[in-house]
Parts: C-alpha cells; structure tokens; sequence
C-alpha cells in the first residue's frame, strides 16, 4: 500500500479502520499510529507557551468588559450622546469582524506566535487611543483597532493550544482560553467600577504588552513548521514541547506525513472550501459559532445591566456575582472536557442557555400581568445567572476548539476566518437588533432565544463530533 493511499484514508475517510483503543489508524495492511508516546507527559514549555497564549484572551476579556462600566465617566468628560457612546461600545464587533475575515490567512503566513503578536500590536494602538482620546473619533478608532486584533486572537489563540497540547489534556488546555476571558471581563467590570476611564483603558494595555513580550520565547506550533517545511525546527520544537526523553518519533511521522498529502491535494482558498469533502466540517463549524451567537449571548453580556433594570434587580450587584461566578463555571468546563468529552458538555451547556432563556422570557412575561416586583426581580437573575453560568461550561470555548480541531490543515486558514466572520457578524446582529426586540416584546424576544437554543440541542446531538482523546490527523477520518 502506498503512502498516499494511506494518507488518503486518513484525509477522506475512505474504508479506514480505527481500533476500539484508538491506538492506530489501518487503511487496508499499512498503519499509522494514533497512540503517541509520552502523550500524557505536559513539560513546562507547554505550560509557559499556555500562559503566554491565554494572556491574549485575558485581554479580550478586558476588552468585552470595559465599555460597561466606564459609560457614565466617558459620557461625562467628553460629552458623548448617548447614541454616540453606542457607536462607541458597538464598533469592537465590527473591528472584530474585519479581523476575524483574515484571521485565518494571518496564522497561516505567519504562524500561531506571530498572529498574536500582530493582533497585540493592534490591541495596543487601540488601547493608547482611548487612553489619550480628546473625543468620540479617536474613541471609536482605539475601540476599532482593539476588536481588529481581538478578531485574530478569537480564533488564533484556541487553535495554537490544540496544536501544542497532547490530545489527552488538549481540550482542558484550550479551555483556559473562556476561563482568562471570564476573569479579563470580571477584573475590567470591576476596575471599570472604582477607577477612572483613562486609567483603566491604561491597564488593558498590560496583558497586552505581555503577550507580545511573550511569544518572542515561545515555540511556534509544530503542525504549522512541518507545513512550511521547517523540518529541523519540526522536530526540534515537537522535542521541546514533549520533553527530551519522549519518544517523539511516532507522533512526528504521522504530522510529516499527512501534511506531505495534504500539500498535493487542491489548495484551501475559498472556491475550494465548498467541496463535498469538507461539508461536514464546514456545516459543523458555522453550525456551532451562529448557534452561539443568535443564542442569545450578546443580549445577556452586552445588555445585562439593562436586563436588570428592567426587571428591578440592582445592576451592579447582578453584574459582579455573575462576573466572579462565571469564572468558576468556567474552571469546571475546563476540569471535565477531557473527562466527559465535548458533545456531553455542549448538551448540557445548550439546554441550560435554552432554560435560562425560558426562566427570562417568564419574568418578563409575568412583569407585563403586574406581577410582584420581588417574584420578576427573583426571575431575572436566575434566568440571566442560568443561561450564562450553562453558557460558560461549553457553549463559551468549545466550539472554538472543536473548531480548531476539525478543519484539515489545508483549509485550515480559509475555514477558520468564515465561521470567525460568521461568529463576529452574528454577534452584531444579536447586539444591534436586541433593543429593537426587546422593545417589540421583551418576554418574546427571550422566547425567541429558547427556540434557537433547541435547535441547538439538535444540531449537537445529530451532526457534532465528539473529538475527545484523538489526534488532530486521526479526526480526519471522521469528516
């Protein structure tokens, strides 16, 4: 059996065969091992290449959680209306978008450590902007160039933790991705809170600043050196990130070689994204960043003082317990993914948006009767508390990694800006149009958000993988 015809099995899934113990891959005689050794050793490099990684999504949590609580200071020194500071707060998913439309193309020229080091640069400039911003353009500018970068680092940042980590710890380490982004959202809500806009503008710049220090002694990922045919520095970063005395041999061959057929096969631009090969991915990986979005999470993140209010439940005290609780929600997701599997958690993560959203819809519901203001208030921030909390397990970082997971390396880069384009658009829309909704019919507008989240539960439970324990090669033989 040829070598191709092996690796073909492995691309298309073509009569592949993989053992119960997933311990290899066979296409007719010829074997490609999956059991990799020392594949549950986690060195140090590891552990430090995570940390300088995940600072990047501390610092899109800081992002996510300034405009909140600096409005009133904002408004007041620079006199913005209020349609005016909407702009303002609104123009982080636009930059997002147009980050997120070449975030893949950026990783695949120059690799997981230079797209965060690119977007870093951006993140900074946008930072320093709004520290020194004498009025709403230099605002909007800083706020647009820190959603360009924040686009890239989305999908950039999840992607290079699946390519570095072992296949036994990649979910739990790609997970710390939603955890550093609850804690940079809680931090900046409550620093937001206490201290001036400038000043907390001025301490967003700090993960910032560390990250770009921090690639600079960090390994580039593996996966992508054998694609430019870096083979030396290949082998030599795998080395370091499994250890000197790791048998690296097994895992190498099979990342050299499936790359090898990858390169002979159509390119991966966007014509050749559509192909019948690659739907399942595809559908897979839009169905999982829309179902996020049209949810109902950006309703409940970017209005949730306003939800509060509404209902007659004190904003702030609502918006610091759900922001230290999600943190710890998170922390869980990141203990059980690779225990109990991605699909397990998404269920659950999805049928507690879904509840939620009921539990929010019926407070308001019950408001419009001139129920009590206690029973609506109760409502409220059990069902905003339900639907983030659940939100936060699974459906907050997963489909980012599952996503990093199944594309093939060679559409890697135009698989992955599509469903990041489609996640920040999505976003938007649910942002931009909430108001509106809620204006319409605020208990509808949530009843809408629970419908959606059942044809989530469907969609995981029929089309989504389960990608727990398996190399990002072996995945392959699945789509």
């Amino acid at each position: 059996m040829e070598k191709n015809e092996v690796l073909e099995g492995l691309v298309t899934g073509k009569p592949v065969i993989i053992d119960e113990a997933a311990t290899s891959v066979r296409y007719g005689d010829s074997t490609v091992g999956c059991n990799h050794n020392g594949s549950s050793s986690v060195t140090g490099t590891v552990i430090f290449s995570t940390l300088v990684a995940i600072s990047g999504a501390y610092a899109f949590g800081n992002a996510v959680g300034y405009s909140s609580p600096v409005k009133s200071g904002i408004t007041e020194d620079l006199g913005l209306s209020l349609a005016e500071y909407a702009v303002f707060s609104s123009i982080l998913t636009v930059g997002g978008m147009l980050g997120a439309a070449c975030s893949g193309k950026i990783a695949d020229l120059l690799g997981g450590r230079g797209a965060m080091g690119i977007s870093e640069v951006f993140c900074i400039t946008g930072w320093l902007a709004i520290v020194f911003s004498k009025d709403a353009q230099w605002l909007n500018l800083g706020r647009l160039l820190i959603g360009c970068g924040s686009g890239v680092l989305c999908y950039v940042i999840p992607l290079y933790l699946s390519e570095i980590a072992t296949k036994n710890v990649r979910g739990a380490f790609a997970s710390l991705f939603t955890v550093m982004l609850c804690c940079g959202k809680a931090v900046m809500f409550i620093i937001g809170s206490l201290i001036n806009w400038r000043t907390s503008a001025l301490i967003g710049v700090v993960p910032c600043v560390l990250q770009l220090i921090g690639v600079f002694f960090i390994p580039e990922s593996p996966r992508w050196l054998a694609k430019t045919n870096e083979t030396k520095e290949f082998e030599a970063t795998l080395r370091r990130l499994r250890g000197e005395k790791a048998n690296i041999s097994q895992e190498a061959t099979d990342i050299r070689l499936y790359t090898e057929y990858m390169q002979q096969i159509a390119d991966g631009g966007l014509r050749n994204l559509f192909q019948k090969r690659y739907i399942n991915p595809l559908i897979v990986g839009v169905g999982l960043m829309v179902f996020q979005q049209f949810g109902g999470l950006s309703g409940f993140s970017y209005y949730t003082s306003f939800i509060f209010e509404s209902a007659g439940f004190p904003s702030k005290v609502g918006s610091i317990a759900i922001a230290v609780l999600q943190i710890l929600m998170a922390i869980l997701g990141v203990l059980f993914i690779d225990k109990s599997g991605r699909r397990p958690l998404l269920l659950i993560s999805a049928g507690g948006t879904c509840l939620g959203c009921v539990i929010t819809g019926l407070s308001f519901f019950l408001q419009d009767f001139h129920a009590s203001k206690e029973l609506t208030a109760t409502l409220v921030i059990t069902g905003v508390l339900v639907f983030l909390l659940s939100f936060d397990l699974g459906l907050g970082g997963i489909p980012w990694i599952i996503v990093s997971e199944i594309f093939p390396i060679n559409i890697k880069g135009s698989g992955g800006s599509l469903v990041n384009l489609l996640n920040w658009a999505s976003s938007w829309v649910v942002s931009y149009t909430f108001t509106f909704l809620f204006e319409w019919n605020s208990a509808g507008t949530f009843f809408i958000f629970a419908f959606i989240g059942v044809v989530a539960i469907i969609f995981i439970g029929k089309l989504v993988p389960e990608t727990k324990g398996r190399t990002l090669e072996e995945l392959q033989t699945h789509q």
